[in-house]
């Protein structure tokens, strides 16, 4: 098929092409140029019309807690206190530790309705659920699968409950690894363990050693807030980057999310290491762990995603947030403009998950866009639709999104999915988890 826009946005940060059109074979991208001269060639292709539309690639959300939804909402005596009493008082007995199979799968299918309607075609979900293993990651495969989103599931291992219990999450991402590549599909797997706060030294060697030997990435939260850094200097006697490198395993297969309060040693170690960087602008503020030091890691070459961290999944929300929030901390307006926020949707998310042929629409790349409405109150030209989007749209304006090369959104409609039967039913799971709580 031939899809035609007023604007293809090809690769964010080169100027967008004017009345073009992509060329949709399979599941893949054949031919991006002029929607003149691809109708010339491609006459018998069925045509989608875009018009009044701005087509982008598929953004790719590097960081979300698909169970997180549940939680919005939730009771709380007390509002936490800062980032630890977040965790030790809230998030892990009143959410984490009372998930079951029945919430997560819940929780999985609305959140990959919701990141589908605004226009994310690839996520990476880090699960923490320390009660519901084993098994809990092929269940959320099944669901992600059906949804027909590109999704990197992993399990966030951990020996806070126990030992045992902390190899029962390393094994699950081994098993779900195991089993994408048995049968490949849209998911695939990766490594996860939590912080050096929860795990011990063996435990996050161990962690690097799976992931080295199945060549995947090895997940971690590193510094969301002062705490970690504060007790890898008491109980290391370094900074949480530091003792990384000084084991061995700061490195382009480390994938570290958050890294928030960082030390000038710290952020020269990821520079150095080519550690990889998700960024999520909204979720650091809500849990009180500051403001990210993003433009000085881009300065530095790091290579850096951008996520949701389950709080906000509307990445048009996202990305308003990364480009306000360090306009703010550093009082320039001029750092992270448009086009720097749309790549790290973008391109950047795909380099940070090592998913090299998606985040762009070019040949021979995954057949995963949107179209995005263009009418906006001011005219879209070559030089301001970066900051229209940006600044102008949220996921109403997606009209249509496509994920490897079948409709997953038509006409602001998520396919084959009841939402008022789906949302009925995460009300059910989260009263459930509510009660527990």
């Amino acid at each position: 098929m031939l899809i035609t826009a007023d604007w293809v946005v090809e690769q964010a940060g080169l100027p967008p092409l004017r009345d073009g059109a992509v060329r949709v074979v399979g599941d893949r991208i054949t031919a991006v140029g002029t929607a003149q001269l691809l109708r010339s060639q491609f006459p018998d292709d069925d045509l989608i019309d875009g018009s009044g539309h701005a087509l982008l690639p598929g953004f790719v959300n590097a960081h979300v807690h698909l169970y997180g939804v549940l939680a919005h909402g939730i009771p709380l005596d007390n509002a936490p206190s800062g980032f630890w009493s977040f965790l030790n008082d809230f998030w892990w007995p009143k959410v984490e530790d009372s998930l079951d199979h029945d919430m997560i799968v819940t929780a999985t299918e609305w959140v990959c309705a919701e990141m589908l309607r605004s226009g994310i075609t690839t996520f990476c979900d880090i699960l923490e659920a320390p009660h519901a293993l084993p098994g809990v990651l092929l269940a959320q495969r099944e669901v992600v699968e059906r949804m027909g989103i590109r999704g990197l599931l992993s399990f966030e291992a951990t020996e806070r409950v126990s030992v045992t219990n902390g190899q029962l999450g390393l094994r699950e991402n081994v098993e779900l690894i195991d089993e994408c590549r048995r049968n490949p599909g849209l998911v695939n797997g990766l490594m996860c363990y939590h912080t050096t706060f929860t795990c011990p030294e063996p435990f996050i060697r161990q962690a690097f050693e799976l992931a080295a030997d199945l060549d995947v990435l090895c997940h971690a939260h590193v510094n969301e807030g002062v705490h970690e850094g504060e007790w890898a200097e008491r109980n290391l006697g370094m900074r949480t980057f530091e003792f990384y490198d000084h084991i061995g395993v700061a490195s382009s297969k480390m994938l570290a999310s958050q890294c928030v309060q960082l030390s000038e040693s710290e952020r020269r170690i990821i520079a150095e290491r080519d550690v990889k960087c998700v960024h999520m602008p909204l979720a650091n503020c809500e849990v009180g762990g500051g403001i990210a030091p993003i433009p000085e890691q881009l300065a530095a070459g790091v290579a850096m995603g951008l996520g949701s961290d389950g709080y906000v999944n509307d990445f048009f929300e996202v990305m308003r947030g990364a480009f306000m929030l360090h306009k703010g901390r550093l009082q320039d307006p001029g750092v992270m403009p448009a086009e720097q926020v749309l790549a790290l949707a973008t391109t950047g998310g795909a380099a940070t998950l090592d998913v090299p042929d998606i985040g762009r629409l070019a040949a021979g790349f995954a057949a995963d866009l949107q179209l995005v409405d263009a009418r906006f109150p001011t005219p879209a030209t070559a030089h301001n639709l970066a900051d229209q989007l940006v600044l102008y749209r949220n996921h109403s304006h997606v009209r249509d999104v496509m994920v490897a090369g079948k409709w997953r959104v038509r006409r602001s409609e998520v396919l084959d999915v009841d939402l008022d039967a789906l949302r009925a039913r995460v009300h059910v799971q989260a009263e459930r988890l509510w009660a527990r709580a």
